[in-house]
């Protein structure tokens, strides 16, 4: 994928760990997700803490990111236009995309590491949130 705030197979602590290092609403970055295989996090900062939506590769080709239920799904033909569209504010997310967090070589080898039970950070397990309409 040739988006430099794509960061493939980053753990939900290391993506946490770079949002939240700076303190700044509206930081964001796309990984792959940890429990859906094949999807992907569009993940955001607000107020010290990350906001992960989900996002879906369509059988045409196109994005489409998990809404609540009673918002009607759109469809984006690319993920440069998906992202766009939340760079604009008022449009379902907690705080609309301001400031992507680039890969860079430091973080090119980020890897999956097992985390145990016993570690302590901001979000819980089941902290994936929907659009709104």
């Amino acid at each position: 994928m040739d988006l430099p705030y794509y960061h493939g197979p980053l753990t939900k602590r290391d993506c946490e760990i770079l949002l939240l290092r700076e303190g700044v609403d509206g930081n964001f970055l796309l990984r792959d997700s940890e429990s859906v295989p094949g999807a992907l996090c569009l993940c955001v900062s607000f107020k010290n803490l990350v906001y992960t939506y989900r996002i879906f590769k369509q059988k045409q080709g196109c994005y489409s990111m998990e809404t609540a239920e009673d918002a009607q799904k759109q469809v984006f033909p690319s993920l440069k236009e998906l992202i766009s569209k939340y760079e604009k504010p008022h449009q379902g997310l907690v705080v609309h995309l301001l400031n992507p967090i680039m890969r860079t070589s430091r973080n090119l080898g980020w890897r999956r590491v097992k985390i145990s039970q016993d570690d302590n950070y901001e979000n819980g397990n089941n902290d994936y949130v929907r659009v709104l309409p």
